[in-house]
């Protein structure tokens, strides 16, 4: 029985977080396998808690079938050590001898140097780097790539369902840089870029919809952005906004750009 401040891993290989205490509220965010978190609220309605994800300090609510108890050590452990994260678009690991699927940019409980003695043991063979490593825009670029034509998912995190910032945060993630959940919020984050002209690969463009941010896409470099708008995709990026490479209309307005990678 979870209890309020509980610490909480994800050991499935992507897990449902809602905006409610129920199976058909919509979903707001995704877990993938590694990513741990607090329990801060029980449900009146039994069977489900409302977590606060560690990494990007996002709150929802899960089913308390798929919580996965850690102490607070090992909670700690993790927050101090950096641990792998996986660049396979899927891969399986061997988790409590049993096979386990997994998806890029999960969390692994592998380190070059442990701080302490780790609670649970895997073996996995598959690609991965360092999560604090961060790396160039041509590292960016790959990674990008693997995400083209995932369907668009409002609240996915995944390349089987994602939505735009969940595309950009993910993306940002693998390469070593810590992005909030929502467009509204990573707006806010990195250093202003002043002007269209100015604008570098790497970039993180954002777009309104009656004078709300809505959308956002990473510049691509070329006059290019890549953005997750029906399925991730590469359009034209002008001053005035994105153009629809297949059918020339304008599909989003131009607010602004922010620059993460320096």
């Amino acid at each position: 029985m979870a209890e309020i401040n509980d610490k909480g891993i994800c050991r499935l290989s992507v897990i449902p977080v809602r905006a409610e205490d129920s199976d058909v509220s919509e979903m707001v965010t995704q877990m993938l396998f590694g990513d741990h978190y607090t329990v801060i609220e029980l449900s009146k309605n039994p069977g489900w808690i409302k977590v606060r994800i560690f990494f990007d300090g996002y709150e929802g609510w899960i089913d308390v079938k798929q919580h996965y108890h850690i102490s607070k050590e090992y909670f700690d452990q993790i927050n101090a050590s950096d641990y792998k994260i996986s660049l396979d678009l899927n891969s399986t690991i061997l988790f409590k001898k049993r096979n386990l699927d997994i998806l890029i940019g999960s969390i692994l409980p592998i380190s070059n140097s442990e701080l302490f003695k780790v609670e649970e043991q895997l073996a996995y063979n598959g690609e991965s780097k360092s999560l604090g490593q961060r790396r160039e825009f041509d590292f960016m670029r790959g990674i990008m790539k693997k995400y083209r034509y995932a369907p668009y998912l409002w609240g996915g995190k995944t390349p089987f369902g994602i939505d735009c910032s969940g595309f950009v945060q993910m993306v940002f993630k693998i390469c070593g840089y810590k992005l909030k959940r929502d467009a509204r919020e990573q707006v806010s984050q990195g250093v202003a870029v002043n002007s269209p002209e100015d604008i570098l690969p790497g970039d993180l463009v954002f777009f309104t919809r009656n004078d709300r941010i809505n959308h956002v896409g990473i510049y691509t470099g070329e006059g290019k952005i890549m953005h997750a708008s029906g399925h991730v995709r590469e359009d034209t990026f002008t001053s005035k906004g994105i153009i629809n490479s297949e059918t020339g209309n304008l599909t989003h307005t131009f607010h602004s750009i922010r620059r993460v990678i320096k």
